[in-house]
């Protein structure tokens, strides 16, 4: 080999490293927040990624019921729940007033005067990611797109890195064609099935 090829091959050795560094370096929050978003989509049988569910029990002193309720009555009940105003309520049963708030309602059963106010809120990080991968955001989209094309950059360019019994020409290859294996196996069983 010429003095000139390994001097072109060490420019573009160095130039593919550097490529990989700093694309891998740019990519690293979207690649974090896609992996969060990707481990609550997985589990979405075992909670909600995006919201959480809170349930409290509330005796109702007051003895209500549904001929003679009033806005005043509704007002009571928001005001044991914690919440200063209601949007509307309405009766699902004889027995039965539901009051809706802004995230949450309270559901009370007016012969026991017994209730159970629900509330939700978004679940922190978790909400924010999730609208990102499910590409909820206009324009997001491309930078999607863009990411998936530099994700491929940054795979590519790091096959290249290591030399010698490392490189992809010796070893690196049979690890790149068992990283295959996976995902093939899953599909065979899923046909199988």
């Amino acid at each position: 080999m010429s003095y000139k090829t390994k001097k072109r091959n060490k420019k573009l050795k160095k130039l593919n490293r550097d490529y990989h560094r700093d694309l891998g370096y740019f990519f690293s929050g979207l690649i974090i927040i896609y992996c969060l978003s990707g481990l609550a989509f997985n589990h979405m049988d075992d909670w909600d990624p995006d919201f959480i569910l809170n349930k409290e029990d509330i005796k109702v002193e007051k003895k209500l019921s549904k001929k003679h309720f009033t806005e005043t009555d509704a007002e009571y009940l928001s005001e044991l729940c914690g919440e200063d105003s209601y949007k509307l309520y309405d009766f699902p049963t004889n027995n039965q007033v539901k009051i809706y708030f802004k995230n949450a309602s309270f559901h009370v059963n007016l012969d026991k005067g017994e209730g159970v106010y629900e509330s939700i809120q978004r679940r922190p990080i978790f909400y924010e990611s999730n609208i990102l991968h499910r590409n909820n955001v206009k324009g997001w989209r491309w930078v999607s797109d863009i990411f998936a094309v530099g994700l491929i950059i940054v795979t590519i360019t790091g096959l290249f890195i290591a030399s010698g019994k490392y490189s992809f020409k010796r070893r690196g290859k049979i690890y790149f064609l068992a990283g295959f294996l996976p995902p093939l196996i899953a599909i065979i069983i899923y046909y199988l099935s």
